[in-house]
């Protein structure tokens, strides 16, 4: 950071002013070349310089302008995919490696220069020898030993902080720090990549508003993964869009639509949505890009986050207190009244209004300090959600400042409650149905043998058969051949049923 003259950030972090003398008097001069260079374009490079898990930090922030300003924002955004691009040797080694195959017997054309080239991967538009327009996506050489020591340096600081700070404890950061270990260690095989491109076209196969492209398996390996090569523009081109004629407000919704969708729905979401991974059609469809950061959801945790969004957007701020006690995300020593007056002053200040009239920056620092008064714990499974939730809001308000927000997110979220609570509702009323007739079979059982008879003796003599064998049975044999009966007839009911 000294290297690049960003040491400004110590000035961000609370750093004593004794600490930042000594720092600006022991650590490097800045490099010549920094000269001339915007605040925001040194610290591009000084992430570049630090590995890919720093890069990611920038590419988050590169898509909060209403929170570091646009400038510092479009310096930042190189780090999408527009990084220094690895040699095309290195390339057709990795191909080859994987596939056993020269890169000339496997396509028919392979672009040498990379259409983006990002912290994990670079990607290659190519033909394959069937001629089929592909995307290449390889591996860098050497980011699982990059990304190790990252993570390595991570723990270390969190154990610093653990052992150093009285805050630690409530904010778990070794526990994020794994979080991250996880969701990167995936993101570095492109096979399991693939798996989640894969999943996610499945969930959206009927979608006019959602595109996922297909996947190429022959051609797709833990280092390599092809897929089909989609038409579209990048969503952070807002220009374009309009020259186009694209209508801005029908691709934030399906944004918004198609995240909401997957997080309450499916469980399963694209937790990577900065616009260098998202594009769009002329008809508004998101078609989506790199699928190495995934995040799932349990039911329990989707029903939790579903009330409270909707508690909030309909500002029942007693229902957010009772849900988040509920859950024991705030201790039960707090007060629950108070917490829901902490709760009215965050949304208050936020719902009814458009993206550009909102402080997201005095909303997180509200945020952050009702979690200290009330002495919340971070919930690390939900971490990945929240983090990509701020970088969906900050794609959406880039492309409509004036969007209001929630009144989209409330409108989804409430159409998946209503369905969701009909579907719960009418399982129960089923099930209690099916419990009150399956203690009336015991009444029908005692009066099948009659039924049968009177029915067989009109229709077949055989029934003096059925009384015979009846008399020969055991009272064991007879209470076993009661209960199949009931369980079969239970089994036949419930098909009825659910089949209505």
């Amino acid at each position: 950071m000294a290297k690049y003259d960003c040491l400004f950030l110590l000035d961000h972090l609370g750093v004593g002013p004794l600490l930042k003398i000594i720092a600006r008097t022991i650590l490097p001069k800045p490099l010549k070349s920094t000269k001339g260079l915007r605040v925001g374009q040194r610290l591009s490079k000084a992430l570049q310089e630090l590995g890919p898990s720093f890069i990611k930090f920038g590419q988050t922030w590169s898509t909060r302008p209403d929170l570091i300003g646009n400038n510092f924002a479009d310096d930042l955004a190189e780090l999408r995919d527009r990084l220094p691009p690895f040699d095309i040797k290195n390339v057709e080694k990795i191909i080859k490696k994987s596939f056993e195959k020269d890169i000339g017997e496997i396509f028919l054309n392979f672009d040498t220069e990379p259409v983006a080239a990002a912290s994990i991967a670079q990607v290659h538009f190519a033909v394959t020898s069937s001629g089929e327009e592909v995307a290449v996506k390889v591996l860098r050489p050497g980011i699982e030993k990059a990304f190790r020591q990252d993570i390595e340096l991570f723990k270390w600081l969190a154990n610093i902080i653990n052992k150093t700070q009285s805050y630690a404890e409530r904010l778990k950061p070794l526990e994020i720090i794994k979080k991250f270990e996880e969701t990167s260690l995936l993101e570095m095989d492109l096979s399991i990549e693939a798996a989640a491109a894969s999943e996610l076209k499945d969930n959206f196969k009927d979608s006019d508003y959602y595109y996922v492209p297909k996947v190429y398996w022959s051609l797709t390996s833990r280092k390599v993964l092809t897929t089909e090569r989609v038409n579209g523009f990048s969503i952070g081109n807002k220009n374009k869009l309009i020259e186009e004629g694209i209508e801005l407000e029908i691709v934030v919704e399906n944004l918004l639509k198609s995240f909401l969708i997957q997080v309450f729905r499916d469980g399963f979401f694209h937790a990577d949505l900065h616009p260098g991974n998202l594009f769009t059609d002329k008809k508004g469809r998101i078609i989506p890009v790199d699928f190495g950061i995934m995040g799932r959801m349990d039911v329990k945790n989707r029903k939790y986050l579903a009330e409270l969004m909707f508690a909030f957007l309909t500002k029942d701020y007693q229902k957010v207190a009772n849900i988040h006690f509920d859950a024991g995300y705030v201790p039960s020593t707090q007060s629950k009244q108070s917490f829901a007056l902490a709760c009215r002053a965050i949304g208050e200040s936020v719902l009814g209004k458009s993206a550009n009239e909102v402080s997201i920056g005095n909303l997180l620092y509200k945020l952050l300090r009702t979690t200290e008064y009330f002495k919340m714990e971070t919930q690390p499974q939900l971490l990945l959600l929240q983090k990509t939730l701020v970088v969906a809001e900050g794609v959406a308000r880039q492309i409509d400042p004036n969007l209001i927000l929630w009144e989209k997110a409330q409108n989804i979220i409430e159409n998946w409650l209503r369905e969701n609570i009909n579907i719960k509702m009418q399982t129960e009323e089923t099930i209690k149905m099916s419990v009150e007739r399956f203690y009336k079979i015991p009444k029908i059982i005692d009066n099948l043998d009659i039924i049968l008879k009177q029915y067989l003796n009109e229709k077949d003599s055989k029934v003096r058969d059925l009384s015979i064998m009846k008399e020969v049975n055991s009272k064991n044999s007879l209470k076993l051949n009661h209960w199949l009966i009931h369980i079969m007839l239970f089994i036949v009911i419930l098909f009825m049923i659910f089949d209505k």
